[in-house]
């Protein structure tokens, strides 16, 4: 099995777009601070949505997918799960809500990692919740011929409960002794995560719950208002192709983690920058057509309501086609397409 040292990432010489990165997100962070306290009201209204939208799309990635309507009553509680999907979606609601409300109290070990993989599952009978794998898993790509390759093998099922064990430990010893950029650790830790892959299933969704709590508990609280899995999924094609690259070499510990490094960076950044754009709308009580048209003006080419909605997603669907509908009548807008191929140009 490979060996773990995380104090040879203080050792590295990184780049200024990596450096450039972190130090743009300290500055957003403080940014967040400062609306929290002048707007706190306001701003709470982000909280549920972002928690929905995290979850959705967080399942979504996987293929675990349901309509809208179930979505939001699961959320809130109002129904039981119907089917396997919906199970699995209600599980991530349940651990989503368990670090946001106790985050502070859920510190990185296996224990708690195995803990909140089985709370994943505890709407399911799943025998292998809560229990790191018992049997070889790779992570692979299907080809246009229908053929599948193997992308990248991870630790057998021997190796892993020891690698989870030491990742878990370096972890903490260089964020206990300051010894490492939080926001440096965080992404190398979660991509050995995903290299170790430590479980039968789930692996992709407990490293992005990993990743809030991780952020959360280093105070970058922005996963509460803006959905980082809703940013991830929009790019999937680019946290694939980041991962890719990076996993190259890694069981000889050859590995170079940039091109992950950057991708989670630059993910969390343009969270922060959604969040002072939202907090900009929802504080100066515009209309829904007043805010779908300042969305509008914000984009280049082509794009979808659906695109509306993740810049306003306080707003419904049906404010938001109707804003667009008033937007194309009077010339501000080109529409092409029906149904979910349906399209906007802004003309003006």
């Amino acid at each position: 099995m490979r060996t773990f040292n995380y104090s040879k990432i203080k050792e590295e010489k990184w780049d200024s777009e990596v450096l450039s990165l972190v130090s743009a997100i300290y500055k957003e962070s403080g940014k967040q601070e400062l609306y929290i306290k002048q707007s706190p009201n306001e701003i709470e209204k982000l909280v549920d949505i972002a928690k929905m939208q995290s979850t959705e799309t967080s399942n979504a990635i996987e293929g675990i997918v349901t309509t809208n309507a179930r979505i939001k009553q699961l959320m809130d509680n109002k129904t039981t799960p119907k089917n396997r999907n919906e199970q699995e979606i209600a599980g991530y609601r349940d651990v989503l809500n368990i670090i946001h409300e106790s985050f502070d109290a859920i510190p990185l070990t296996q224990n708690y990692i195995l803990q909140l993989h089985k709370i994943l599952y505890t709407h399911m009978n799943n025998p292998m919740a809560g229990r790191t794998k018992d049997v070889q898993n790779y992570i692979s790509a299907t080809c246009q011929d229908g053929s599948v390759i193997t992308l990248f093998t991870p630790l057998a099922p021997y190796e892993t409960p020891e690698a989870l064990d030491c990742i878990c430990n370096e972890y903490n010893r260089v964020i206990g002794n300051m010894e490492v950029e939080p926001l440096i650790a965080i992404a190398i830790f979660i991509h050995d995560f995903l290299c170790v892959h430590p479980f039968n299933d789930g692996n992709g969704r407990m490293s992005r719950l990993l990743t809030t709590l991780l952020l959360y508990r280093n105070g970058f609280r922005i996963g509460r208002y803006i959905s980082l899995e809703a940013k991830i999924a929009k790019n999937k094609d680019l946290y694939y192709e980041a991962l890719s690259k990076s996993q190259y070499g890694w069981h000889e510990g050859n590995e170079n983690c940039v091109p992950f490094i950057k991708y989670l960076l630059g993910t969390i950044l343009a969270a922060y920058k959604d969040f002072e754009e939202r907090v900009e709308l929802i504080s100066t009580k515009q209309s829904a057509l007043e805010m779908v048209k300042k969305a509008t003006i914000n984009k280049i080419g082509w794009f979808s309501k659906q695109d509306i909605h993740e810049f306003c997603p306080f707003l419904s669907i049906s404010s938001i086609e109707g804003a667009l509908r008033k937007l194309t009548d009077v010339g501000e807008l080109k529409r092409e397409g029906v149904g979910k191929s349906t399209k906007y140009l802004r003309l003006k």
